[in-house]
C-alpha cells in the first residue's frame, strides 16, 4: 500500500470495525467509535466482504465511495441458517 492510501484505509477499517482506545499497555479501555460490523443484522463473512441489511449497504458505499473506495454493491439471496453459520466461524 502506497503512504498516500493508509490514511484511507485507516478511516476504512475506522468506519468498518469501529475504533477501541487503549491505555499505555496496549489493553483495549473503551470504544470509542461503533462500526459497521456491530450493527444489528451486519455479518462480516471475511476479507473485504460484508453481509448487510440493503439501508445499510447503502449509507457504508457512500461513506466509502466518499472517501474514494472503489465499492462492489450487490443484493444476494442468503438463508439465516448460513448467515448464522458465517457468524459462528468468526
Amino acid at each position: 500500500m502506497r503512504g498516500v492510501a493508509r490514511p484511507v484505509a485507516s478511516r476504512v477499517c475506522h468506519i468498518v470495525f469501529g475504533r477501541v482506545r487503549r491505555n499505555g499497555d496496549g489493553i483495549p479501555r473503551e470504544r470509542i467509535e461503533k462500526g459497521f460490523i456491530h450493527r444489528a443484522g451486519v455479518v462480516w463473512i471475511g476479507q473485504s466482504v460484508l453481509v448487510l441489511p440493503p439501508r445499510d449497504a447503502e449509507e457504508l458505499s457512500g461513506k466509502l465511495r466518499a472517501l474514494g473506495v472503489r465499492v462492489v454493491h450487490e443484493s444476494v439471496g442468503i438463508s439465516v441458517p448460513s448467515l448464522k453459520a458465517c457468524k459462528r466461524l468468526r
